[in-house]
């Protein structure tokens, strides 16, 4: 079971292992959130140059997670997956395995963010379709101007 909370990344160390297509969706949705990331992977999905990571173009090594407060392992290879997650394990690292919800410390909800105020809709990793789909109704009210939100500072 997931604990849904919301994490303080401020100048905290994210790491990201692998530059497919998932990792590129993942790298999207963080850089909403930071700017500082570091993204390993011998090559890099189109549009990687565009976020405002840091890009290492190389293999990934136990000494990549030095320092990592999160980790986001998408090598899109389970094998090495598996083996990046147990060196997180061993390391005290909290780590997300896409597309292997059992082996994460922590699921990416469909998230809604305007301005200071996000809302994330998870169903527990078990139908992220579902979550997709809440999430865009809640855009669409938001855009429709039936649900308002709006940041004050009080």
């Amino acid at each position: 079971m997931f604990l849904p909370v919301c994490l303080n990344i401020t100048d905290k160390p994210v790491v990201l292992i692998g530059g497919g297509r998932t990792a590129y969706h993942k790298a999207t949705v963080l850089c909403r959130f930071t700017q500082k990331a570091t993204v390993i992977s011998p090559v890099f999905h189109e549009g990687f140059e565009q976020l405002p990571f840091r890009l290492v173009r190389k293999s990934y090594e136990r000494s990549d997670l030095e320092g990592a407060f999160l980790v986001y392992i998408c090598t899109e290879q389970p094998e090495l997956n598996v083996a990046i997650k147990a060196d997180c394990a061993a390391l005290g690292i909290l780590a997300n395995v896409c597309d292997h919800p059992s082996l994460c410390d922590f699921v990416s909800p469909a998230i809604y963010k305007e301005g200071n105020v996000a809302i994330a809709v998870s169903s527990n990793a078990t139908d992220v379709r579902q979550s997709i789909a809440l999430r865009n109704r809640i855009r669409a009210l938001v855009e429709q101007g039936l649900l308002l939100i709006r940041s004050s500072s009080r």
